[in-house]
């Protein structure tokens, strides 16, 4: 019977059950649970089983660049990041408030770690997230337009509860990028949040971006009331690639 069940349970496709119920009868530990017990006992596995697999899509399908944790963030004083602020964003409510994050800091600093480790906790609370580097990203959507998905592709960016921008500014804009980052800025405004990361201060992405009247456009809906992080001190690559092998 015990055999027939573990056959019924995987041809269903409750994984979680069938690893728990299989687990128990090698343990011997079916004999230690009431039928009501058991019955919890598989259920919760199950659960955790799709909660666990969904969490590993949402992360696949994020494209994350690092795998990042806010438990890993590096807090020393000279790199001017609050503890608070970190675990006040990690807990997600600002994409619930559909509010926008900047990071800047100069290159190495840790804007993408610290930008996929809140990420990678939105992907755990069941949010849908995006990581793209925007240079590739707006090279992607010229292909779009030339292949006729662009339609699509700026569907599937919509769709995002938070979309991650990496790298922003390190190349200007040009009238078909910057076209679209309107659009994707436009559709997103109060309905989605934003994290952009940045090796330029705020004050010069309005000469990144070109032409005053969309410049000002983005940078109102993008700026206004967004949670910010500047970065500072030595570069965490440089530093890390300085340290002996053995160090800790």
């Amino acid at each position: 019977m015990n055999t027939n069940t573990l056959d019924q349970l995987r041809k269903l496709k409750f994984y979680g059950m069938f690893h728990a119920f299989k687990s128990s009868l090698e343990t011997g530990k079916t004999n230690d649970y009431t039928a009501d017990e058991l019955l919890a006992h598989l259920v919760d596995a199950e659960w955790d089983y799709r909660q666990n697999r969904r969490i590993e899509r949402q992360i696949y399908y994020a494209k994350f660049r690092y795998k990042a944790s806010v438990e890993d963030v590096h807090y020393h004083a000279d790199r001017s990041i609050d503890r608070n602020q970190i675990m006040r964003l990690a807990d997600c409510t600002f994409i619930d408030r559909n509010e926008n994050l900047l990071i800047t800091g100069s290159t190495g600093i840790g804007k993408s770690y610290v930008a996929s480790a809140i990420g990678y906790q939105a992907c755990m609370l069941g949010y849908h997230v995006l990581y793209a580097s925007t240079p590739k990203l707006f090279a992607k959507l010229k292909m779009a337009k030339a292949d006729g998905s662009y339609i699509k592709e700026l569907a599937k960016i919509e769709r995002q509860q938070l979309l991650i921008l990496d790298d922003f500014g390190i190349q200007p804009f040009d009238a078909q990028s910057r076209a679209a980052l309107m659009e994707i800025i436009e559709d997103r405004h109060g309905k989605t949040s934003l994290i952009i990361t940045s090796q330029l201060p705020i004050s010069k992405w309005f000469e990144v971006i070109g032409e005053k009247t969309i410049a000002d456009a983005i940078l109102d809906r993008i700026v206004h009331d967004a949670h910010r992080i500047e970065l500072k001190g030595e570069s965490m690559r440089r530093k890390r690639n300085a340290e002996p092998e053995n160090s800790l």
